[in-house]
């Protein structure tokens, strides 16, 4: 899925426009989007473990809410302030779904569905106002919120669906390759030219959720749970790390940054 494919707007005159605030979606797009998943999910379990899940959800949203706040002041696109922001979505998405399931007992066959209902609500209201869910068309502020809306729905959507596979017999590794070979079908069906590129770009955002949640828990988890036994902290420190480095990179390249 190419820039100009995702460019398909229609006129913002009557609307104060703004630089472009999302990033060129390239190879490194998805392998961040993958790690910061991964990373949220152990690090709201972790968080969860140390201060207990009603403290770690507070600060969780606290966190969010300051660099949405950060992300709405900058005037354009840069890469620390968005991913910053995307990792606490991530975060705090995996707090909304852990406390429907081990806080009110709400099961995952049940969240998975409400998380899916509201990801589509989001959808339908943003295209029934502007006319496109195109991410390269977030140039007024209207569109920004709506983004942003549809970002943690995918994040809690992915969190419960990883958790329900997880759950229902597959195992964390099984997840991961389910999801592996999921996130496959929208670029395929993109590539036959079977299906649009705004479709397959969400679509394959939403499975990047469970995917990365899926390898982190593994990787994270002991292995009476089918593991590697790595555990919860050294897991997040060593994905927040490559996280950092890859958008440091591009922080100084700018590769991802549209022209």
């Amino acid at each position: 899925m190419t820039t100009e494919h995702l460019l398909h707007d229609r006129p913002l005159a009557r609307h104060r426009a703004l630089a472009i605030k999302v990033p060129e979606v390239t190879v490194y797009f998805w392998i961040i989007k993958v790690l910061t998943t991964g990373m949220g999910e152990t690090a709201s379990d972790f968080l969860a473990h140390v201060f207990g899940p009603i403290p770690a959800v507070a600060l969780g949203g606290l966190a969010l809410a300051a660099a949405l706040t950060v992300q709405f002041a900058v005037r354009r696109y840069i890469a620390w302030v968005y991913w910053t922001a995307i990792v606490m979505v991530s975060v705090f998405g995996t707090m909304a779904a852990d406390v429907l399931h081990v806080g009110l007992g709400v099961p995952y066959a049940l969240s998975t569905p409400v998380f899916l209902v509201a990801l589509v609500a989001v959808f339908a209201l943003w295209y029934a106002v502007e006319r496109t869910l195109s991410i390269h068309s977030i140039r007024t502020r209207r569109r920004e919120v709506f983004y942003w809306a549809a970002v943690l729905a995918t994040f809690a959507l992915g969190t419960a669906a990883g958790d329900l596979t997880a759950t229902a017999g597959l195992g964390y590794l099984g997840s991961a390759v389910l999801f592996a070979a999921a996130i496959c079908v929208p670029a395929l069906a993109h590539r036959a030219r079977a299906l649009g590129a705004v479709t397959a770009f969400w679509s394959a955002y939403v499975i990047t959720r469970p995917l990365g949640a899926s390898l982190a828990d593994w990787m994270a988890v002991g292995h009476d749970r089918g593991g590697l036994g790595l555990g919860l902290g050294p897991v997040t420190l060593a994905w927040t790390a490559a996280i950092v480095c890859f958008v440091g990179y591009l922080a100084v390249s700018r590769r991802d940054v549209q022209g």
